[in-house]
């Protein structure tokens, strides 16, 4: 193939891949979790970081990195801690992490507003030989927490409560989260962008959920799901000359329409099973509780 000769793309391919797996991957614990939108605040203060990168000579990669993990923390502290007034936090951080990263790379010798474009949306040209390293090293951490601890950080995300029962640690899986969660960003900032990375990172594990209900099911469809569209839009963005990061993100949200046309048969009969499993059903209290199927599935 033509588009392999060149060796920016064959790069913009294997960090597309790399995207693809890494962003679904978090994503489904933030989807089960309800913080589907926490990836586009680290999003915003991955902008200080990259900013900071800039002023300091340093990679831009590593160093928003540092500060989307520190941001990610400091999200999750918050959410513990920031009872009525967290909201106003969390406002105050994301905006002040965009404010901050703009301020940054004016103030970097040579520096404007048009550095960070490529991080904004994603670029394929820009991504050099230094970014596919650290990308590489960021998503084997990201594929390691989420498959290695997949039982743990499935069985937080349904209930809290049971977790900490069944005597994991709650808190310190919660964080863990966060910040495989802000790694994930600076992992697609290259080929998605700061500012659409969420939408990968969730609207794939919607999209697998139109067709299954088991947890493992929906984590490998979300994953093959996201690598091919990755791929696609790397491709489409190569030969059409448009922007990845919406490319890659127009054809995730066409696959959910997609998807979620082909399942309504499917709900149907379910609904229709459902209803003939309920009409012989056991009495209610020989039913399993929520919980215990929730630790049935996880292996707690």
């Amino acid at each position: 193939m033509e588009i392999l000769n060149y060796a920016f793309m064959q790069r913009a391919l294997l960090a597309a891949v790399l995207v693809g797996i890494t962003a679904p991957a978090i994503g489904i614990y933030l989807v089960q979790r309800r913080q589907a939108l926490m990836g586009d605040g680290i999003g915003h203060v991955a902008m200080t970081g990259v900013g900071l990168g800039f002023l300091l000579s340093w990679s831009p990669v590593w160093m928003a990195t540092v500060v989307s993990v520190l941001g990610a923390v400091l999200m999750e502290l918050i959410r513990w801690y920031g009872r009525t007034r967290g909201d106003i936090a969390l406002a105050m951080l994301f905006y002040g992490g965009m404010a901050g990263g703009v301020m940054f790379i004016n103030l970097s010798p040579g520096g404007s507003n048009a550095n960070l474009t490529s991080y904004l949306f994603g670029s394929l040209s820009t991504v050099s030989e230094s970014d596919v390293t650290a990308i590489c090293l960021l998503a084997a951490f990201v594929v390691l927490v989420t498959v290695g601890l997949r039982r743990q950080l499935f069985a937080v995300s349904q209930d809290e409560e049971f977790a900490r029962v069944t005597g994991l640690p709650v808190r310190a899986l919660n964080l863990l989260t966060a910040v495989t969660a802000a790694v994930t960003v600076t992992v697609a900032m290259r080929v998605v962008g700061l500012l659409l990375v969420s939408a990968l990172m969730v609207v794939p594990v919607a999209a697998a959920q139109q067709l299954t209900r088991s947890f493992a099911a929906t984590f490998a469809i979300s994953v093959a799901l996201g690598v091919s569209v990755t791929i696609g839009g790397t491709v489409t963005s190569y030969y059409q000359d448009v922007p990845p990061g919406a490319t890659i993100v127009l054809l995730t949200i066409g696959a959910f329409i997609l998807l979620s046309v082909l399942a309504a048969p499917l709900a149907r009969r379910r609904a229709r099973a459902l209803a003939a499993a309920q009409s012989t059903a056991d009495p209610a209290e020989c039913k399993i509780p929520a919980t215990r199927r929730v630790a049935d599935e996880v292996g707690v």
